[in-house]
């Protein structure tokens, strides 16, 4: 019972062409056409800002140094982590993520 539709001649003409092209150039399934190279976006943090805000500060977190340096928490949390190999600030409590951090 049925079976396929007949193309109109404009559907089939457009199907030769693709067929056609397919053959040609060959893209096959899965091949990435346009690739685009990653860059490295690198953010700066102002160091002397950030430090000021640390040594003013009681307590502290990652969220507040990014407000008041203006950088993603991404940036500030892995400056606060490498204060913190250096002992200059220190993780007093906190979990998941969430830590509170004090000036050494």
């Amino acid at each position: 019972m049925g079976g396929a539709k007949k193309k109109s001649p404009a559907q089939a003409e457009k199907s030769q062409t693709a067929e056609a092209a397919k053959k040609e150039g060959g893209s096959k399934k899965g091949e990435k056409k346009d690739q685009k190279s990653k860059t490295n976006i690198s953010v700066i943090i102002d160091e002397n800002q950030a430090m000021n805000f640390i040594k003013n500060s009681k307590v502290f977190t990652v969220q507040e140094v990014s407000r008041q340096t203006g950088v993603k928490v991404s940036t500030a949390n892995a400056f606060l982590r490498n204060l913190l190999k250096k002992g200059a600030v220190k993780r007093t409590s906190g979990y998941s993520g969430h830590h509170i951090y004090q000036p050494a």
